[in-house]
C-alpha cells in the first residue's frame, strides 16, 4: 500500500495508543481533525485550509507563534549543518512540542517561568524534560539572533537530575560467558571484540571494514557522532577475528545476506546473541564501550590514555571509571598493609 502524505496534516500517536490528526500550518491556528478514514475528515480539512485570511494577517502582525519559529529553525543554517542523525532526533522532539498548547502562543510573550512550567510537565521523565529544555534554548536563541526577541527565556534554567545510569556495563563474567558460547569466526564473537577492543559506539562499529586498516596494525576511525578521527592499535584477539573476514566484504560485520548492519538491527542482534548464551541481564552494545573504558581504568590507564581510544571530548565520564578503579586499588592495598591486624589500637 502506498502512503499518501497530506499537506499540513500531522499524525500523532498518544501514550494511550490512540492515533490523532492535526492541521499544522505555520501561519494558521492548529486544528484537531477527525480520523483520517472518517467521512468528516475532508470537510474539516478544507475548513482548516480556508480559515479567515484576516486571522492569518493578524497572527503575522502580532508576531510569530512558537510553532512558526520552530518551522523557521528547522530551515535554518544551524539545523541544516547538523548531522542527519542529529537532525532526525531534534526534528522528532520539535514535532512533539508543536502538538502542545503553547505552540500557538506568541514568541514574544514567553518568559522564563513559562519555560520552567512547560519543562515541569515532563518531570516524570527527566531525560525528556532535559531534551525539551535544550530545544527551547536553541530555538529561542535563534529568535534572539534574528532580533525577534531580546532575551532567551530558556537561559538560566537548570537541567533536571536524571536517575537513569544509562546502559549497563558488561561484567567480566558476562563477557567470558558470551565468549565461551560464541566460537571464534562467528559474527557474534567478532561483534563482541570490535566493541570491546576499540571502545567505539555501535554506529562506528557497523561501518568498520578492511579499508580502515592502516599500516602498523592501526584501525582508522572517524566517529559518526562527534566527527573525531582516531587511530586505534588492533588488539591481538581482535586481529585474529578480523583475519577470518573475507576482504571482499565492504564491512567486517555483515548480515546473512552479506549486507552491512543498520545500527538498530545490530542492537537487536546483540540482544539476541546475549539471550542465546544464557545471560539474563539486558546488555547492549554501549555497555561494551563502558566495559572497555572500565578495563583500561583497572589496568592503570590515565583518563587521557582512555580518551585516546574512546574519543570522549571531556574527561568527566572517563574519570568515573578511573576513580572507581583507583578506589578499589587503594582499598586492596590498605587491606594488605593491615594484614591480620586491627583497624583500631588495642
Amino acid at each position: 500500500m502506498i502512503a499518501v502524505r497530506i499537506k499540513y496534516v500531522q499524525k500523532h500517536r498518544g501514550r494511550d495508543g490512540r492515533v490523532r490528526y492535526y492541521f499544522r500550518h505555520p501561519r494558521l491556528p492548529r486544528v484537531s481533525l477527525p480520523d483520517l478514514h472518517s467521512d468528516d475528515f475532508w470537510p474539516a480539512y478544507q475548513k482548516a485550509l480556508a480559515q479567515d485570511t484576516f486571522q492569518e494577517k493578524q497572527t503575522a502582525k502580532e508576531g510569530d507563534t512558537f510553532s512558526a519559529l520552530c518551522e523557521a529553525w528547522l530551515r535554518s543554517a544551524h539545523y541544516i549543518g547538523l548531522k542527519p542523525s542529529t537532525q532526525r532526533g531534534y526534528r522528532n522532539i520539535v514535532r512533539r512540542m508543536q502538538l502542545e498548547d503553547f505552540a500557538d502562543h506568541q514568541v514574544r510573550y514567553f518568559t522564563t517561568p513559562h519555560i520552567r512550567a512547560f519543562i515541569g510537565r515532563k518531570s516524570k521523565t527527566p531525560a525528556a524534560a532535559n531534551h525539551w529544555l535544550k530545544m527551547f534554548g536553541m530555538i529561542f536563541q535563534y529568535a534572539v539572533d534574528r532580533g525577534e526577541i531580546e532575551r532567551n527565556p530558556a537561559t538560566g534554567i537548570s537541567r533536571m537530575k536524571e536517575k537513569s545510569v544509562g546502559a549497563k556495563s558488561w561484567e567480566d563474567s558476562e563477557i567470558a560467558q558470551y565468549e565461551n558460547y560464541w566460537p571464534s569466526g562467528s559474527t557474534a564473537r567478532l561483534a563482541l571484540y570490535l566493541l570491546l577492543y576499540t571502545g567505539q559506539r555501535r554506529s562506528d562499529v557497523v561501518r568498520m571494514g578492511w579499508a580502515d586498516i592502516q599500516e602498523a596494525g592501526l584501525l582508522s576511525v572517524q566517529q559518526m557522532k562527534t566527527g573525531t578521527r582516531l587511530l586505534i592499535p588492533l588488539h591481538p584477539a581482535l586481529a585474529r577475528e578480523i583475519d577470518q573476514v573475507p576482504k571482499t566484504h565492504p564491512t567486517f560485520l555483515a548480515t546473512e545476506e552479506g549486507k552491512p548492519f543498520s545500527v538498530h538491527v545490530f542492537s537487536h542482534r546483540i540482544a539476541k546473541w546475549v539471550e542465546m548464551c544464557g545471560i539474563k541481564e539486558r546488555l547492549s552494545p554501549h555497555g561494551l564501550r563502558k566495559a572497555a573504558a572500565r578495563r583500561m581504568a583497572e589496568a592503570g590507564c590515565s583518563p587521557h590514555q582512555i580518551a585516546s581510544i574512546t574519543g570522549h571530548k571531556t574527561l568527566s565520564e572517563i574519570e568515573r571509571y578511573t576513580k572507581a578503579a583507583d578506589q578499589a586499588r587503594l582499598a586492596r592495598d590498605a587491606v594488605l598493609k593491615i594484614g591480620h591486624g586491627s583497624f583500631t589500637k588495642s
